[in-house]
């Protein structure tokens, strides 16, 4: 057998052999991204509205409403989630909190309080992986170990929505958390919140999410950010006053399983 056969035998068995472990679809990945706007419209995703729509996931509220959904990302606590849950709590506005195991485990009381008070926690992961580069065994893991802690520690038994971690995803992973019983959600409304040591004053938080809102976004916050907490409750009634609603992810979720006049009765 000459040389160059043996060459591209050798190369088809290797392709064969990638395709199987680690399926195309599992070897590239996406990082969750899309293009701003002051125009108060719904920001251009691209061509990830197609791949979204195929696996029922959700950056947005592509309705028209002047619905807002806030959610926020808790990897550790910096000491103003029980600031914003206040807020929260006062202007009467649900959320949805995406929780990691270190901050389930490090902060049981807030992960109650917040199920208490009516917010939904959402699934960050146990540990914070790229989800792209796992196997769904181990993706499962790690969402049923942070469900199973949420549950160890509030009365919120169950969780239907994700949040992948870094925002990195692709078409296996969405359809692995479908199958899994999970919905995506990813942002529609986002700034740099998370550097601690790069707070900016409450002005800052205030002015990006006003320069930014649009109908139907879905907000993502982070609550170590100290400008938030002291922006939120004037964000709040300030849009309040511009004729938004604040909504659950629940509420959105409904409007694709309801019938219109169903949801207006």
């Amino acid at each position: 057998m000459k040389k160059p056969t043996i060459i591209l035998i050798t190369i088809y068995l290797l392709c064969n052999f990638v395709e199987f472990f680690f399926p195309i679809s599992h070897i590239h990945a996406y990082g969750w991204g899309y293009k701003k706007n002051n125009e108060h419209k719904l920001p251009d995703i691209g061509k990830y509205r197609d791949i979204l729509h195929q696996y029922g996931a959700y950056y947005a509220d592509e309705s028209g409403e002047k619905s807002i959904y806030l959610t926020f990302d808790n990897g550790y606590e910096q000491g103003y989630t029980e600031d914003i849950l206040n807020v929260l709590n006062k202007e009467q506005v649900p959320a949805t909190f995406f929780v990691t195991g270190h901050y389930v485990e490090e902060e049981p009381k807030l992960i109650k309080r917040m199920v208490n008070d009516g917010h939904m926690i959402g699934n960050h992961s146990y540990h914070h992986p790229d989800f792209t580069v796992i196997s769904k065994q181990s993706m499962q893991k790690e969402l049923e170990k942070l469900e199973a802690a949420v549950a160890r520690v509030s009365d919120q038994k169950k969780i239907k929505y994700l949040r992948p971690p870094r925002g990195t995803f692709n078409e296996q992973t969405l359809k692995w958390a479908n199958e899994l019983g999970y919905i995506h959600v990813f942002w529609s409304l986002a700034f740099e919140d998370w550097m601690t040591d790069e707070q900016k004053g409450w002005k800052h938080a205030y002015e990006q999410i006003m320069a930014q809102i649009h109908p139907g976004a879905i907000v993502l916050l982070h609550t170590v950010s100290e400008d938030n907490a002291k922006a939120l409750e004037r964000v709040i009634k300030d849009l309040k006053r511009e004729g938004y609603e604040f909504k659950s992810l629940d509420d959105l979720l409904l409007k694709d399983i309801l019938p219109q006049d169903v949801l207006h009765f």
